[in-house]
């Protein structure tokens, strides 16, 4: 019976987590797009975490490539254009330096294309897979689209690499003239106090 139990309680988490993807797809596009403070322990945190999982991507990719033609040059390929992408996306970016903070804004067409990315290739996953389901192929990971799936997936991941690392530059050199500006307006509040 407790067997029974967990199997149940694993397919409703499954089926649960397929109900949310719409819903979180659309969160990832509201949250992608709002426009935040540039603040350095939120950039220094996901540009480490990025490049923990990159470098894993790519090992992952190299492993891979043994047993699936292709997947550690669509790999490399996907984060390419991602870099390239998040290029584009830092360009297009609205910044808005106002006194101390870095305010900025992705545009949202940018956004919208990477989380188009990331939801055609989660459909393309579950069609592909009731098709393989339905004609019982051998090949699983051939069938599947493992390759073009990291691909996939190296893209966003270059992407937001690309994005969070210009983003640290920005921020940079945002508080270098912060700090250049605070300086200067203490040295002139300083020769205003004397002359009095």
């Amino acid at each position: 019976m407790p067997v029974i139990a967990l199997i149940g309680v694993v397919a409703a988490v499954l089926l649960l987590g397929i109900a949310l993807l719409p819903l979180s797809l659309i969160q990832r596009y509201r949250v992608g797009t709002a426009r935040r403070p540039a603040r350095g322990w939120v950039i220094a945190l996901n540009l480490i975490a990025l490049t923990i999982s990159t470098g894993m991507f790519i090992a992952a990719a190299a492993l891979t490539s043994a047993w699936v033609p292709h997947a550690f040059s669509y790999t490399l390929i996907g984060i390419s254009l991602g870099g390239v992408l998040g290029i584009v996306g830092l360009a297009l970016t609205r910044w808005e330096p106002s006194g101390r903070a870095l305010l900025y804004t992705p545009n949202r067409v940018l956004v919208l294309f990477v989380t188009l990315i990331v939801t055609a290739r989660v459909a393309y996953g579950f069609w592909r897979s009731w098709h393989v389901w339905n004609a019982g192929l051998e090949s699983w990971s051939a069938a599947f689209g493992l390759a073009s799936s990291m691909g996939a997936g190296a893209v966003v991941l270059g992407y937001y690499l690309t994005y969070w690392l210009g983003v640290r530059t920005r921020f940079a050199r945002h508080r270098r003239g912060s700090v250049r500006w605070a300086g200067r307006a203490r040295l002139d509040e300083h020769d205003t106090h004397r002359r009095r």
